[in-house]
């Protein structure tokens, strides 16, 4: 089970102690259970007021730098909004099928604050949604690595709370 590789590939630094703790604490947790990396790529400056042009052009920059991070051989799943959503279980038999199937890394992207370019978007196997809502990136990092470390929990048949 220890064999899948997880990466947390996400634009922007964490500020908030809060949020560093929690992701700490969960990180901690995984690391039973796979080999997991976060790999934080530059966030752009939006201006206040930018164009619809200028929000495309702060995606495509942030973009290309996630798919220089990105490995080949990667299951690649993206966070978008519009993306597909699932309960708890449906995702721990998700990374469980990702795993069967004979992808041993699965790469999760967190888009900045205007989400991701459509060439990221174009590069994933699977959208995956948390909500409708929109989540600060930062917050979203603490709820994936949760429900990563949760579904680990599902599939070892070990205690979690419902």
């Amino acid at each position: 089970m220890n064999s899948m590789k997880i990466t947390i590939l996400c634009v922007g630094k964490i500020k908030e102690k809060y949020f560093t703790m929690a992701i700490d604490e969960y990180s901690k947790r995984l690391s039973r259970y796979v080999k997991l990396d976060i790999v934080e790529v530059a966030d752009e400056k939006t201006p206040d007021g930018a164009s619809e042009a200028i929000e495309v052009a702060i995606r495509d920059k942030e973009g290309k730098r996630i798919l220089a991070n990105l490995k080949e051989d990667s299951y690649v799943i993206t966070l978008e909004i519009e993306g597909k959503m699932l309960d708890s279980v449906e995702l721990a038999k998700k990374i469980e099928n990702i795993g069967v199937s004979g992808k041993g890394h699965i790469t999760f992207i967190i888009g900045g604050s205007l989400g991701l370019s459509d060439e990221v978007k174009s590069k994933s196997d699977y959208k995956l949604s948390f909500s409708k809502m929109t989540f600060p990136h930062q917050l979203m990092r603490v709820v994936l690595l949760e429900q990563v470390y949760r579904s680990y929990r599902i599939l070892g048949n070990e205690p979690y709370h419902k």
